[in-house]
Formats: structure tokens, sequence, C-alpha cells
């Protein structure tokens, strides 16, 4: 069942979390907070997009705020703050500094609305997401991080533009940290069903799933002074609108595993079923002894930035 009238917040009014704020609702997906700690910045973000409302047709709300006050009782929490990356600059690189940020964020979410589901998109995004589950204390399940949506709708680009076909008809799934070690799943990347192993030569496939590991980079390199935030924006109000709809939404989700995939207490990206609870499913994918390497792999450089936060005394 839909979360009635749900109230969903967004922390950080720079681009990601604008963008999200508008996506939302554009797509008459709910009303949003959206919160800066520059005062000023929030509220002239949500007067903008609220005068946009007689053009775009909708009538949903958003509101601007420099406090947390404002948060209470949200059902669902987005974190977007942080820097973004620069030119030459990993997500790795981000860490010490944006680790700060969500921490910080993350402790005033839960003291005021202590049973949010909290979404982080702050990077590296595998690694927020554990220190956001420490900081929260909330269930496994009400803390995620957004990542495999995105790689997979840049995979999914990639494999439309190269068929030259439609990319509503076209599937990834996209596994592991959302980093140069993701796991890009051919056999499970279909057009309508088909995999793209029966579509295209292996080393197109090869290509795109190296152009899918540096989608993020790529972008950052063209910007010069900032790094993508339309898609990510997409596949944040994906994950909300399958949340407050209770839409039972099978998605790469950078989730807590508990032993699935011979792994356990880190985040990676794995399909689940996402709902009004949060992560309702774990879904385990049978993968070949390479595919599970690798994302054993990726779980374990996941791991030891994890304990880079106990050596910098962040946790």
């Amino acid at each position: 069942m839909a979360i009635k009238n749900p109230k969903v917040t967004v922390v950080g009014a720079g681009n990601v979390g604008a963008t999200t704020a508008q996506r939302l609702i554009e797509k008459n997906v709910c009303d949003v907070l959206l919160v800066d700690i520059v005062d000023g910045i929030p509220q002239g973000k949500a007067l903008d997009l609220m005068e946009a409302r007689p053009v775009e047709l909708h009538d949903r709300k958003i509101f601007g705020s420099s406090t947390y006050d404002a948060t209470k009782d949200s059902d669902v929490v987005v974190i977007t703050a942080g820097i973004a990356r620069k030119p030459g600059m990993s997500r790795d690189d981000l860490l010490k500094t944006n680790a700060g940020i969500v921490g910080g964020v993350t402790l005033e979410v839960v003291k005021h609305s202590p049973n949010a589901i909290i979404i982080v998109v702050s990077n590296p995004l595998d690694v927020m997401t554990h220190l956001a589950w420490l900081k929260s204390k909330l269930p496994k399940e009400k803390v995620f991080g957004m990542a495999g949506v995105l790689d997979a709708a840049r995979m999914r680009f990639f494999i439309a533009e190269a068929l030259n076909v439609s990319a509503e008809d076209v599937q990834a799934m996209v596994l592991g940290g959302h980093g140069d070690q993701m796991v890009p799943i051919a056999r499970y990347s279909t057009v309508s069903g088909i995999p793209i192993t029966e579509l295209l030569p292996l080393q197109k496939i090869n290509e795109i799933n190296e152009r899918t590991k540096n989608g993020g980079i790529e972008i950052v390199n063209y910007l010069k002074t900032g790094s993508a935030f339309y898609a990510p924006a997409s596949s944040t109000a994906t994950m909300v609108e399958a949340i407050v709809q209770d839409r039972k939404r099978v998605l790469p989700v950078a989730t807590c595993l508990s032993g699935q995939y011979g792994l356990k207490d880190v985040f990676v990206g794995v399909p689940v079923v996402l709902g009004q609870k949060g992560i309702e499913q774990i879904i385990e994918l049978k993968l070949a002894p390479e595919e599970l390497e690798a994302l054993q792999k990726s779980a374990n450089a996941v791991k030891e930035n994890v304990a880079k936060l106990t050596e910098l005394a962040l946790v």
C-alpha cells in the first residue's frame, strides 16, 4: 500500500538535490522539502520550481529550509550533501570530506525522523551508505544507496546506442561498488528479453562495460568543474517513487549483504525488491565463477575504504 501523503526530504540543494526534487514534483510523485545549510539557496530554488507549476501543469509543493527542524517526521530522506568530484579526483578521494558531511547530516536526520528510510547519493557511495547506516542505527533494510540504478541506466543507454534501438526496451544489470570495480553483467542485460550476448560481439560488449565503469568520470572530464546530476537525479527519483508508491520495483541498489554472494556486512550493489518498507527482498543471482570473483573483489575494495573510516576516527 502506498504511503499516504508521504513526506520526502532531500538534503543538499546543489545540482543533484535540486534536480531530484524537480523530478519528483514534476512526475507527481510527492511534495518535497529541500534542505541546505546555505540559507536562501533551498528557499530560492523551491520558489523557482513552484513558479514553474503553472507551466508544468502539476500541483505538487516544494518547500525550502536551512534547518533540520522542518524535516521532522519525514518518511524518506535523500542525502545528496557533499562535494562533487573534480577532474583527476576519484570517488575515494572524497572520502574524508564527505564522511564528515554525511555523518553529521545523518545524525540530524534521525534526530527528527527516527523512522525514516534513508537513501544515500553522496560519494564515495558505498562507503557513505555504510557510514549513514552506522550513524543512524536504523535497520539495514531502511538505509541504502543509489548507485546501481544509475550505473544500469548508463549501460542501458550505451547498449541502445550501439544497437540503434529504443532504450525503453533495454535492461541492464550492474553489480558491485559504485566505482572503477563495478561489475556489469552482460548475461543479465537484455533487449526485450534477448541477452546482449546474442546481439553484440564480445569486443563491443567489453567496450560498453568499460564505458559504464567510467561513466561518471567521462562526464566530470567534460564539465571540468562539476559532475553528473541529471541521470543521478532521475535514478534517485525512481527509487523514491518505488518506496512511497510501494511499487515493489526490482532495482539494483547498494545494500548491506548478510551472506548473499558470499559477502557479509558490506554495502554493494545487487538487485532488490524496493517498496514501502525499503528493501523488502535481496535477490541473489546465479553468477558464473568469474562474475562472482569480480563482485567479491569489488566488495573487498569497499571494505578497504570502510576500514579507512575507522582509521580516520570517522565512525
